[in-house]
């Protein structure tokens, strides 16, 4: 995979709380994708949308088993039962919380061939698509908590487990 590790703004940059502009042609942020590819992945990440890299555009990638591209993605339906899933995120490091969310969402986007795709998913991915759809709508996962009071920050031998959990996850895909 070619692409640039680009590096990860902080959580207090404004990007992260603005609602990202939609992309016009997908052939634009082609350069993009491949960065946010290799940046999640040398990140031990599952997920991560253009914004956590400073660039306010609805394009997230995911790389939960396959490694996906979503450009100007939506949440078409989801699940009327909801389930609790501790959640974390690479924009902010070492901190994890209990958020409830739709336990199944169909998810609607555009690849880097330009083709609409719909997607549904549950687990771990459908998480993992909610998680970056709010971060282009500039909404943190803390936000989402019934009790923010609750979140917790992890050890450092829990932080650095995040790959080889990546790694375990992306086997039984």
């Amino acid at each position: 995979m070619q692409g640039n590790r680009l590096p990860l703004i902080s959580a207090d940059h404004p990007t992260l709380r603005k609602a990202a502009a939609k992309v016009a042609d997908p052939a634009q942020v082609r350069d993009l994708a491949e960065d946010l590819l290799v940046t999640m992945k040398a990140e031990g990440g599952v997920g991560l949308a253009a914004p956590q890299v400073g660039r306010s555009v609805r394009l997230f990638v995911t790389g939960t088993g396959e490694q996906r591209v979503f450009i100007n993605p939506e949440i078409i339906r989801a699940s009327k039962e909801l389930i609790w899933w501790e959640e974390g995120c690479l924009s902010l490091p070492r901190l994890n919380g209990e958020v409830e969310r739709p336990k199944e969402v169909t998810v609607r986007a555009t690849g880097l061939d330009g083709k609409r795709f719909e997607v549904t998913a549950d687990q771990l991915y459908g998480r993992v698509l909610q998680h970056e759809i709010d971060h282009l709508d500039g909404i943190l996962f803390p936000d989402r908590m019934a009790d923010v009071s609750k979140v917790r920050t992890l050890t450092e031998e829990e932080w650095d487990s995040r790959f080889e959990k990546k790694k375990l996850h992306d086997e039984e895909m």
